[in-house]
């Protein structure tokens, strides 16, 4: 257990970061979830338009430090073609 105030401001900072950082993280993969849906259903218009809130909410969690950046790009990147594949195919 910590022993000096500081240790135990760190570890209160820490709890604090932590909890906001899991609510972030899982606000993304809810976002994603809606693309998967959407492109499950087959549905184009509203895979893209869940994809644009996707892609804004991915970014806006790596600005934060919440994903790395090359983890956004990725997921970002297979989602596009996913999208792109399903639009093309209608």
């Amino acid at each position: 257990m910590a022993n000096t105030s500081s240790a135990k401001k760190a570890i209160r900072k820490i709890a604090r970061r932590t909890a906001v950082n899991t609510a972030r993280r899982s606000r993304v993969r809810t976002f994603w979830r809606k693309v998967e849906e959407a492109l499950a259903s087959g549905d184009a218009t509203a895979a893209q338009a869940a994809f644009a809130n996707a892609e804004s909410e991915t970014m806006r969690a790596v600005s934060k430090g919440v994903l790395h950046k090359n983890t956004g790009s990725r997921k970002v990147s297979r989602l596009a073609s996913r999208v792109k594949t399903l639009a093309g195919a209608r």
